[in-house]
């Protein structure tokens, strides 16, 4: 399988998006619309909640199609 992540960030967080591991489970949607919304493009956008809800958000990924690094303050 070849990951192709797609990155999204802000000076908090990125979070990476595979295409090819996602199983459509849609726990991503479901649990934080105003971050994952698949009408908009991007369809992922950090600024609309905060690094926790994201996170937490992210661990219920059952695919491993999302992943995420926080950053550290500069």
């Amino acid at each position: 399988m070849i990951d192709d992540f797609k990155a999204y960030s802000n000076d908090q967080i990125e979070v990476r998006y595979s295409k090819s591991r996602c199983t459509h489970a849609a726990e991503c949607v479901k649990g934080l619309r105003a971050v994952f919304n698949v009408r908009q493009r991007p369809w992922i956008n950090v600024d609309n909640a905060s690094v926790d809800e994201i996170v937490e958000v992210i661990h219920r990924c059952p695919s491993g199609a999302l992943e995420y690094t926080i950053k550290k303050p500069k």
